[in-house]
């Protein structure tokens, strides 16, 4: 019975200690877990691209000085036994399929978020998804990129991709990331299969403020983009009142002139 009461009054007295002392540590396998796996979603905000990465090549590059142009950003992982290269994949065969100028129009960068990952890794990676291309493409157009935990932090954080590092393996989304060639968001993507006309307007938004072509005017005209659907679909509603519009326009002027050659005649 004495045993009994000597247990019961040391759970006692560690209870009162952990009431009473609520910073002590609990053991790290319990302790809860706040992270957030997902698009946090910056549409439209301007980032903060003043972070430092290692390009394939051994060169240290600043991402601002990069993003110069309408950017695609691909956040993955090299060794990902995951969705990585199948977004990868996608995102190879869309910029195969794209009628577009890679350099002109666009730039595309790929960065790794697991730290552990070098820049000769990411040079191998780079190689085997080049000689996919039927046609070259530029490798300065593609870039990828390694960079330790506090700048990976930083370009993740900007853009709103949330990713939490497990046992031996790394919890994410599966997205592109378009940027305007000043740093502004203006696109998400989401999926690892990339429809090539959905990653070509994706492109022309982000080029808004500059001079493209008329027929880049004529599909940013027809098409808006459903954030439902996530991809772009052909603006019915604008084109028929379009449409009704100018016909409207055309009669009224029709009219207009019969009642002038009729003054004339009489």
């Amino acid at each position: 019975m004495k045993q009994t009461n000597k247990k019961w009054m040391l759970c006692l007295f560690l209870t009162l200690l952990l009431f009473l002392f609520p910073g002590t540590e609990m053991p790290a396998q319990v302790q809860p877990v706040n992270e957030i796996v997902g698009i946090d979603e910056k549409l439209g905000e301007m980032t903060d691209l003043n972070f430092q990465f290692v390009a394939s090549s051994g060169d240290t590059l600043m991402i601002a000085e990069l993003v110069d142009r309408p950017t695609v950003l691909n956040l993955v992982y090299f060794n990902c036994p995951g969705i990585c290269t199948p977004i990868l994949n996608g995102l190879q065969r869309a910029l195969h399929s794209m009628d577009m100028q890679p350099g002109k129009d666009f730039r595309v960068l790929t960065i790794s978020f697991n730290k552990d990952e070098d820049y000769k890794l990411a040079g191998r990676k780079k190689a085997n998804f080049l000689k996919m291309f039927s046609k070259p493409f530029p490798q300065d157009e593609w870039i990828w990129l390694t960079g330790d935990s506090l700048n990976i932090a930083g370009i993740t954080r900007t853009v709103g991709f949330n990713f939490k590092r497990t046992a031996d393996d790394f919890a994410h989304s599966a997205a592109l990331i378009v940027l305007s060639g000043e740093g502004k968001v203006t696109r998400y993507l989401y999926g690892t299969y990339f429809n090539q006309f959905d990653l070509k307007m994706a492109i022309i938004e982000a080029s808004e403020g500059r001079v493209g072509p008329s027929i880049a005017k004529v599909l940013k005209f027809c098409f808006s983009y459903d954030p439902e659907g996530r991809k772009y679909v052909f603006n019915f509603l604008k084109i028929a009142a379009s449409l009704i519009i100018g016909c409207v326009i055309i009669f009224v002027f029709a009219i207009g002139l019969r009642s002038k050659n009729k003054n004339v005649a009489g």
